[in-house]
């Protein structure tokens, strides 16, 4: 039997990176297929290492709000790199783009750049406790805020119980200081505080959970949260690596109209390349060294190429507020195309949506929270996914992840995407 190009490529690869890949989704094996190694992308599209074209709705896990490969975006880059990959100093573009960030996101009146939304979340959590003098913080379960220890944890047998590591080398004192709480249920957290009077620094919370799958905020959570960290002396975190001005120009406290204290944000801000960031008040961020004593330091960070790719797309997105119009209205139609094939061929499917994110659950049950979540049959989206991608649609190879619509996905596009969701949902309701 010939092996194609990406099965070639993964058994090369399996040899020298753990799995085979570089990070633990793109190994496939939730879905129990290959990896499809991917050669480019344009547009809407992405073309794999045996030529196949697919619908996109990963989008690099969310940054490729405009496409892949951006004119804009890809002239930027093409001009950077003729002056230099790297300098280890400061950059105009570095202040350029963070003039921009203070202008379009509110609340914020300071940023400082690192590499990745991981750094960004540590960062923002060494920063909380700095400025409060608390060690404690709160997550949530189901919500993901990177790979940095504090938030490897998960909840234990009770909701409201402290961490526990959930990734081998992860300290059990590092994770005892991470309560975990349930999304969109305020009593839940309330109980910490109450449990631990004084010792909260800070609520970490993914404004629209995009780890779970795609879950929104139920109305008034989100603003309870503020009322709680008032209260209780604590301060709130956005982590929008995912949600950052892909919401809307000034992201989810525009969006839903609620202040956060501390803001992350991730690859969006790069324009796709490696690129995170921490924003919060002046008052808070003068706290970071070598203003105070909160100490954060990158070499990389601020890298002039990811600047200028960041700086190009979040100018393009502050001068054209149509884009979020148009991916919310695309995502709104494919979100209603893929219910309405599920209530034709009778599959038990759910379909979140806030934004141009979006997701399905092959559960009858609403999903608000992680343990809706986690009623979702894994194995009815794995077949999905398979029937998806041999029809050219490309989704993420996980049930807990997210759908990305972008600017550049076209009505023939949604409507490619829903008919072959009607044919996938009609075979998987057959067994």
């Amino acid at each position: 039997m010939i092996m194609s190009q990406s099965e070639q490529l993964f058994a090369r690869a399996k040899q020298v990176l753990p799995g085979g890949v570089n990070s633990p989704v793109r190994a496939y094996r939730a879905v129990g297929l290959t990896p499809r190694f991917i050669a480019r992308a344009d547009g809407a599209y992405i073309y794999d290492a045996d030529g196949r074209r697919y619908i996109d709705f990963v989008c690099s896990w969310g940054p490729m709000i405009l496409g892949h490969n951006h004119p804009v975006i890809r002239e930027a880059v093409e001009k950077a790199v003729c002056d230099g990959l790297s300098f280890g100093a400061p950059t105009e573009r570095e202040v350029d783009i963070a003039e921009l960030m203070i202008q379009m996101v509110p609340n914020i009146e300071m940023v400082r750049m690192v590499n990745s939304g991981t750094e960004a979340v540590m960062s923002a959590l060494r920063l909380a406790r700095g400025a409060t003098g608390r060690d404690k913080v709160i997550k949530f379960e189901g919500c993901y805020h990177g790979h940095s220890d504090s938030m490897l944890v998960k909840a234990g047998s009770s909701a409201m119980a402290g961490g526990c590591p959930s990734s081998a080398g992860v300290p059990a004192d590092t994770a005892k200081d991470t309560l975990t709480a349930q999304y969109n249920d305020l009593a839940s957290v309330q109980q910490l505080f109450d449990e631990h009077p004084g010792q909260i620094a800070c609520i970490i919370v993914e404004p629209v959970a995009a780890n779970m799958g795609v879950v929104a905020p139920n109305p008034g959570f989100l603003e309870g949260l503020r009322t709680i960290c008032d209260k209780e002396g604590a301060l709130l975190i956005f982590d929008e690596v995912i949600t950052g001005f892909r919401l809307s120009r000034g992201g989810a406290q525009e969006f839903f109209g609620v202040r956060a204290d501390i803001v992350t944000f991730g690859k969006i801000i790069g324009g796709g390349m490696p690129v995170g960031a921490y924003a919060a008040s002046r008052e808070l961020m003068e706290h970071v060294a070598p203003c105070g004593s909160v100490y954060q330091a990158g070499t990389l960070a601020g890298n002039p190429v990811a600047m200028a790719a960041g700086l190009a797309q979040l100018t393009y997105l502050n001068e054209h507020p149509e884009v979020y119009t148009a991916i919310a209205s695309r995502a709104r139609d494919l979100a209603d195309g893929m219910r309405q094939a599920a209530a034709d061929t009778g599959a038990p499917v759910r379909i979140n949506q806030a934004g141009s994110l979006l997701a399905p659950f092959f559960t009858p049950e609403c999903v608000e929270s992680f343990q809706g979540a986690a009623h979702s049959d894994l194995q009815k989206y794995a077949a999905y996914f398979g029937g998806m991608l041999a029809r050219g649609i490309y989704l993420a190879p996980a049930q807990f992840e997210a759908m990305f619509v972008s600017y550049r996905h076209t009505d023939d596009d949604i409507r490619t995407t829903v008919n072959a969701a009607r044919e996938v949902f009609a075979q998987l309701s057959l067994h």
